[in-house]
């Protein structure tokens, strides 16, 4: 064997920098768990023993939770005066869940995976499915915390005016389903933008249906939203306006029975809004970074998730629009278009 230096030290450093990243995100969610990112939000320097005035938290503790946070790039330090700053850019990305770019939900999705590597590869040798609910909590809270984010900033605003009419009617009223609520999130915000409207959310994991009541009551939203622990292929009503799945459709078994079933309960002029990871349709086109976080969140969750269920067809989580297309065609749809795109969604209309 001939082993090219460069090379080798080429992939050692990147090893490095992703033991180093791991590793890291281990302290972001310990700041998110404890409020240290929200303390040091107003983009004032701090020293580690300030930190400790404002938190109640051991001063050594914190001094190392520092030094972490700038040697990642997640604070900034002054050697001049010993002080740590959040930058308002870092500030908005790291304290508030509400923020369209809210980071930690992503890690602790990433922290889940992380903990059930013992899970995953059990299945890998006995070829069986890992269902949702199988998963380490962290999986259900961290999937809410990172999506919702993403929802805030686009649904409302970009991705239901991109389709064609569906704002006007929601407007007068309407009916919507949204399949694969988890936690409700996306179904309260078209409830909070559209009261005329009425919706159902339905998801297989009773503890996040659960969750989606109590949310939605909070939000003052709970009479018009009705949650209802069911599969995709089976949630109940029909006639509906507007159907929504949200990163969910390639999770599932048969993706082509659902869309079946979708086409079954729209109404004839209904839309189906159908929101998937943003991929190509060729493995090449996406060794990307983005394309890094979903075939690796893919081989841990979406893929053992839909061999869990019947047919367990595994499209994964970079199926690209044409393999999404060939679903819809199958399940009874006619008309597919590409309406809007972000960094990590592709956004389809979908019409019978």
């Amino acid at each position: 064997m001939t082993i090219n230096e460069d090379k080798l030290n080429e992939f050692v450093g990147r090893f490095a920098g992703d033991l180093g990243a791991v590793l890291h995100a281990a302290t972001v969610l310990v700041g998110d768990r404890l409020g240290l990112y929200v303390a040091m939000g107003d983009s004032q320097p701090v020293t580690a023993a300030q930190l400790a005035e404002r938190t109640g938290y051991p001063e050594r503790y914190l001094a190392e939770w520092l030094s972490a946070q700038a040697a990642s790039g997640y604070a900034e330090y002054d050697p001049a005066t010993q002080e740590f700053r959040l930058t308002e850019e870092q500030a908005f990305a790291l304290t508030s869940p509400d923020n369209p770019l809210f980071a930690p939900g992503g890690l602790q999705v990433a922290a889940s995976t992380i903990i059930d590597v013992d899970l995953i590869a059990e299945a890998f040798r006995s070829g069986r499915g890992v269902a949702w609910g199988e998963h380490n909590h962290n999986l259900f809270d961290g999937t809410d915390r990172f999506f919702r984010p993403n929802y805030i900033g686009n649904l409302v605003d970009a991705w239901l005016p991109a389709l064609d009419g569906v704002v006007a009617e929601l407007e007068t009223g309407g009916r919507i389903a949204d399949v694969g609520c988890g936690y409700g999130s996306s179904t309260i915000l078209m409830a909070k933008a559209f009261p005329n409207a009425t919706l159902v959310g339905s998801d297989v994991h009773a503890p996040s249906i659960e969750a989606a009541r109590k949310a939605a009551a909070d939000a003052g939203v709970g009479e018009r939203c009705k949650f209802e622990v069911a599969d995709a292929h089976s949630y109940s009503g029909s006639g509906y306006d507007l159907v929504t799945f949200f990163d969910c459709l390639h999770d599932m078994g048969d993706p082509v029975g659902v869309a079946g079933h979708v086409r079954s309960t729209l109404a004839d002029n209904g839309t189906w809004l159908l929101v998937e990871p943003n991929a190509a349709d060729r493995l090449e086109d996406n060794l990307n970074p983005v394309g890094r976080i979903f075939y690796s969140a893919s081989t841990m969750i979406c893929v053992p998730n839909s061999h869990s269920q019947e047919v367990g067809l595994a499209l994964g989580a970079q199926a690209g629009e044409a393999r999404t297309r060939e679903v819809t065609e199958q399940g009874g749809f006619t008309r597919f278009r590409r309406a809007a795109e972000t960094p990590f969604n592709l956004v389809y209309e979908v019409r019978p």
